[in-house]
């Protein structure tokens, strides 16, 4: 590992960006499990008795 503080410009600026990219990603999934889940639970929820 590197140490942050001796780092130019340009790898912060790259390290920042997967970070962000990453964040993105998980969010994304987070969303997507939601939504599944909503989905699941209505169609469940909608069955006939």
């Amino acid at each position: 590992m590197s140490d942050p503080k001796s780092e130019d410009f340009r790898a912060m600026k790259a390290r920042r960006g997967r970070n962000i990219l990453l964040a993105a990603a998980l969010f994304a999934f987070v969303v997507i499990v939601f939504i599944v889940t909503l989905a699941k639970m209505g169609a469940n929820g909608a069955a006939p008795l």
